[in-house]
């Protein structure tokens, strides 16, 4: 397992639709949406390799969940219903904290989408405020 999906997206090797962005919260479309109606991302900018990790204090964990009930809230107002998810253990694909707010139908073999115009490379001098130190 690897985090390689986050990776690209906070060094900017990977254009991503941006959907709400706090100082340590940055939230996207999936650019491979797995359910047909939405299916937005939400990770910290700094690198927490799960939800039981030892690096992801109180404070980030609640401007976490805020922009995750923020979303699912817009989610719900616009689609009628959403699922919010975050995967462990084996169930993580990606060793980087994220949470997945969908909604619709999953789709069997999901594929790359068009990225709409407003589309940007994440800013990789924002994500160095944040990295871990070494």
């Amino acid at each position: 397992m690897s985090d390689w999906y986050c990776d690209q997206v906070l060094s900017g090797e990977r254009r991503i639709d941006v959907v709400v962005e706090t100082d340590a919260v940055l939230a996207f479309h999936h650019t491979r949406p797995a359910y047909d109606d939405a299916h937005i991302v939400v990770i910290p900018k700094l690198h927490v390799p799960s939800l039981l990790s030892e690096e992801l204090t109180d404070a980030l964990l609640l401007e976490m969940l805020a922009v995750v009930r923020t979303l699912a809230s817009r989610v719900v107002r616009e689609k009628g219903a959403c699922r919010v998810v975050t995967n462990l253990g084996q169930y993580q694909d990606s060793q980087h904290l994220h949470w997945h707010v969908v909604s619709g139908e999953r789709i069997a073999e999901p594929v790359e989408v068009p990225l709409p115009p407003t589309a940007r490379r994440y800013a990789v001098a924002a994500r160095t405020r944040f990295a871990n130190p070494s």
